[in-house]
């Protein structure tokens, strides 16, 4: 029998962050004076509010949390995002999820991070992380190689994250049956993948996450357990 290639993949916000990455990247870009406070912050909130229902449309918000960095233009948005990296997330990242990372690295499994959250905002997180395999929304670039806020090819959210991870898997030249796959993450709107790999764990899941995974029996992890979320 052929040894299967053991995959662990992470979904992101409030799975290894306890946090939502794209959100307080809009909160900072109001912080640093970048968007108006009032207006920005009550878009952001609708938008994070249909994201939790399930009902966000990807490419609306998509052209909305990156419409700051654009036009600002690539040195000034890639300085803000090394402030932000420096000033909200690395503080961010607890112990206990990089620990949870190092597990299955010694363990000998890959570690994929796949995220709905864009590629500019992760990138550097999953560095952090030292994680290189990123499963994020892709963003097209305009001539002078800089994001022009429309999404490349099939943004990895809902069932989209099946079709990306599908796709990386087939340029490695694999197949779900070549692989034994556990995914973390928190949220029901990855229940599509969730239901396609071999160990679904809900970490630290929403409500609706939490009762679905009593009722099927997945394991659940409560991660940051005990932690202040006024300090995420």
């Amino acid at each position: 029998m052929t040894k299967k290639t053991k995959l662990a993949l992470f979904d992101l916000d409030h799975t290894l962050l306890p946090m939502d990455s794209d959100y307080s990247w809009g909160t900072f870009t109001i912080t640093i004076g970048w968007t108006d406070p009032v207006d920005f912050a009550r878009r952001n909130d609708e938008f994070y509010a249909h994201y939790q229902a399930g009902t966000l449309d990807v490419h609306d918000y998509v052209r909305f949390a990156t419409e700051a960095a654009r036009q600002r233009g690539q040195a000034e948005a890639l300085a803000a995002r090394e402030r932000f990296m420096r000033e909200i997330i690395e503080p961010a990242i607890k112990p206990q999820a990089r620990a949870l990372v190092q597990q299955h690295r010694q363990a000998g499994d890959e570690v994929v991070i796949i995220t709905a959250t864009n590629e500019f905002v992760t990138r550097p997180i999953a560095d952090a992380f030292g994680v290189q395999n990123l499963i994020a929304v892709e963003l097209m670039r305009d001539a002078a190689g800089w994001i022009t806020g429309e999404i490349q090819g099939v943004p990895s959210f809902r069932e989209g994250k099946v079709k990306r991870f599908e796709d990386w898997l087939a340029a490695r030249r694999l197949a779900w049956d070549d692989t034994d796959v556990t995914f973390y993450t928190d949220s029901i709107n990855d229940l599509p993948l969730m239901e396609n790999v071999d160990h679904p764990v809900a970490t630290n899941p929403d409500d609706r996450l939490r009762l679905l995974a009593t009722q099927r029996g997945w394991r659940i992890l409560d991660l940051f357990e005990g932690l202040n979320p006024g300090n995420s």
